[in-house]
């Protein structure tokens, strides 16, 4: 059986970090990466722009609208994703307007960032 452990804190508290503590953090990240890959466990892992590159889409009478950022109301819980390879955003936004949650929920929709 698969997990994704989502990773949750605080984009401010990030961004108040210097240069030094941010690549001591990253040097954190990368030997979990080697011991979960050590382990046997390791299936994939990416990092995600902050939220305000986020779009959020949902399906109401029909109609797709979207909007900058999560915002999903606090009822709505992340049940899982699809990783999709799009020409642009729109090409995205009109995929997720054809998931089934999104008549009843949101997806959001967050770029992956790359790591060289």
């Amino acid at each position: 059986m698969q997990y994704m452990l989502l990773i949750y804190g605080s984009e401010a508290a990030s961004a108040s970090m210097s240069q030094a503590e941010q690549e001591a953090e990253m040097a954190e990240y990368f030997a979990y990466t080697h011991e979960t890959r050590a382990g046997g466990v390791f299936v994939g892992a990416e990092a995600l722009h902050d939220t305000v590159k986020a779009t959020t889409v949902r399906v109401r009478e029909g109609k797709t609208v979207t909007s900058d950022g999560p915002f999903a109301e606090t009822k709505e819980q992340l049940g899982g994703y699809y990783l999709l390879d799009c020409k642009d955003l729109d090409e995205a936004i009109k995929w997720a307007a054809k998931l089934p949650g999104a008549r009843r929920g949101a997806i959001e929709i967050r770029p992956v960032v790359v790591f060289s």
